[in-house]
C-alpha cells in the first residue's frame, strides 16, 4: 500500500507538504546557499532528519522487543553538500548517543549496531 503525499508550491522557493493518512503538514524552503532564506528545513534536511528519525525509530523497536527503553537516546546527522558538480548530499554523518544511565549487554548494544544499519532510508541512500 503506497503512502500518499501532496506537495503545493507556496511561492518564494516555499513547499508545504501534506501526509495523506494524517493530513500532517510541513513546509520546507530553499537553503541560503541556493537561493533560498533557509527559514525552514530543506528538501535535503529532510532526507537528513529521515535517516536520523529512521535509525531511532528501527532502534526503539528492536528495545522494545528486548525489554527496555531508549528514551532519550539522541542522534546527531551532519549533512554536507557537494561544493562542485552536481548539487547532491555528499556525506551523512550520523552519531547516536545513548544515555549514561542505559545499561546495555554487548548483545544488545550489537543488535542495536544491526537495527540502526538496518533502518529503510539507510538502506534506500546509495554509498557514494
Amino acid at each position: 500500500m503506497a503512502v500518499e503525499i501532496d506537495v503545493e508550491y507556496l511561492g518564494d522557493l516555499h513547499c508545504r507538504a501534506t501526509h495523506g493518512p494524517s493530513h500532517a503538514t510541513l513546509t520546507t524552503d530553499a537553503p541560503v546557499d541556493n537561493g533560498g532564506k533557509g527559514e525552514l528545513f530543506s528538501p535535503t534536511d529532510l532526507v537528513a532528519a529521515g535517516l536520523g528519525t529512521c535509525v531511532l525509530t528501527v532502534m526503539g523497536l528492536m528495545a522494545r522487543r528486548k525489554g527496555f527503553d531508549l528514551a532519550g537516546t539522541r542522534v546527531h546527522v551532519a549533512k554536507e553538500m557537494t561544493s562542485s558538480g552536481t548539487r547532491r548530499i555528499a556525506r551523512l554523518t550520523v552519531v547516536i548517543n545513548l544515555p549514561a544511565s542505559l545499561t546495555l549487554s554487548a548483545e544488545n548494544r550489537a543488535l542495536l549496531d544491526k537495527a540502526a544499519h538496518s533502518c529503510p532510508v539507510h538502506q534506500s541512500l546509495h554509498p557514494d
